[in-house]
């Protein structure tokens, strides 16, 4: 899962949230030098990350871009999957995306001092961008999939997985539907384990 999916899959703790979120830009067992609860957001991110490369619904997503994308299918995938969560927000959660994001990104500043250095790289323009309102819609998604191109250096041709998206539109958030609730129960129990 990719942004989005992560911060709202922590809960209602800040910390959870805040590690959850920087959990790629910590790697090994360096998450255990930050305090419990962001530990526990670093671990939660790890079980996501796993649970959702081995889940079957988003292995028949990656699948419809592996021969277009190769590995960069499962990276495409996630951020598709950030798109239906953003498009359909409140049927998950009772707060506008919009409040739940401002409020998310005043955390980040709130914590700013703790946040790993890639974080502390990527914050500003994730904010001055609204990067997690952009996702609701495709023209967003667009613009994060030409950036992560960029970030290849052109070499995953990401950018045209937008044609994807439109083409099979349908059959991409039926399946992030069913995903998305085995994940969320998936999700809230490993929090409570953790």
């Amino acid at each position: 899962m990719n942004f989005l999916a992560h911060i709202y899959l922590s809960g209602d703790d800040d910390e959870v949230t805040l590690g959850n979120f920087f959990a790629d830009g910590v790697k090994g067992k360096k998450y255990l030098n930050y305090p419990a609860k962001i530990q526990k957001g670093i671990l939660l991110h790890r079980a996501i990350d796993s649970y959702t490369d081995a889940h079957p619904t988003v292995r028949q997503s990656t699948k419809r871009l592996h021969a277009n994308y190769g590995h960069y299918s499962g990276v495409i995938v996630d951020i598709l999957y950030d798109h239906f969560l953003a498009k359909n927000w409140l049927d998950y959660c009772d707060k506008p995306l919009a409040d739940y994001i401002d409020d998310f990104y005043e955390v980040l500043r709130s914590n700013y001092e703790i946040l790993p250095t890639r974080t502390k790289r990527l914050m500003p323009y994730m904010i001055a961008d609204n990067w997690l309102l952009s996702y609701a819609s495709v023209k967003g998604i667009s613009t994060i999939l030409a950036q992560m191109n960029v970030r290849t250096k052109n070499k995953s041709k990401m950018n045209l997985a937008v044609l994807e998206l439109e083409e099979f539109y349908e059959e991409f958030e039926a399946e992030f539907r069913a995903f998305f609730s085995d994940l969320k129960a998936y999700s809230e129990n490993k929090l409570s384990q953790l």
